[in-house]
């Protein structure tokens, strides 16, 4: 299937694939406990914090960002959604977009019909086909509530459909900008995203406001993010 064209939409939507480079393959891990452990580790040491709850955190945001974009973006531009839940995807815990996620063996999942069958698709391999295991690996690995994961998950989605949305508008492809939107708001009706926060159709585009606080205020010079619940990061007791 083709995936170069998401890497022009940003580095969160472009998906190595193939063979690892030479001398790096031992670097891509399988999604799992492991990698999770490891990038749980450099998350902590890049933010300067003590804290494993928010560096938790924001490894499962991140992660979750980087395979929101990469299916959202390949349903809207390809109109193929990728197996990334059949074991072929490796997640390298010391690099960042866009060279932290590889498909070794890329295939796309069969055609959808209409948009509520591929949001569908989106749905059983992101949301339950990896995110879930991630959510009770996180959970598992550091005392962070589950609750905060799934806002940080919707976030992630919403953040997605940002960059999507707005990178179609400026290429003129407001059908696929529509589309985009569309998908994402199928997707906030499932039970484990729905109730996450509100997603808003602006003049600018979608914004998001969430019902939960993913923790970066907790970090050393951190503050809250453009969709968190918390108007003012609450005062060091």
């Amino acid at each position: 299937m083709r995936l170069t064209e998401l890497a022009d939409v940003g580095p969160f939507f472009a998906l190595r694939t193939g063979d690892a480079p030479e001398g790096e393959g031992g670097g891509y891990l399988p999604l799992g406990d492991e990698a999770l452990r490891l990038r749980v580790e450099t998350v902590t040491g890049r933010l300067g914090t003590t804290d494993r709850r928010v560096a938790a955190s924001i490894a499962f945001q991140g992660i979750a960002g980087r395979l929101w974009s990469v299916a959202l973006g390949s349903a809207v531009l390809n109109g193929q959604v990728p197996d990334l839940a059949a074991g072929n995807l490796r997640w390298h815990p010391d690099r960042t977009a866009p060279d932290d996620l590889l498909l070794t063996a890329p295939t796309a999942l069969p055609p959808a019909t209409d948009p509520a069958a591929q949001a569908a698709q989106l749905a059983a391999g992101v949301l339950h086909g990896l995110l879930v295991p991630l959510h009770h690996a996180t959970r598992t690995l550091t005392p962070v509530s589950g609750q905060l994961l799934w806002g940080n998950a919707g976030s992630a989605l919403a953040g997605s459909l940002r960059v999507l949305h707005t990178w179609c508008r400026h290429q003129q492809r407001p059908q696929d900008a529509g589309r985009a939107l569309a998908l994402v708001r199928a997707l906030f009706e499932e039970p484990l995203l729905r109730g996450t926060g509100t997603l808003h159709r602006t003049p600018g585009g979608p914004s998001f406001a969430r019902r939960t606080c993913c923790l970066y205020y907790r970090v050393p010079g951190g503050g809250t993010c453009g969709d968190c619940v918390l108007r003012h990061p609450p005062r060091a007791r």
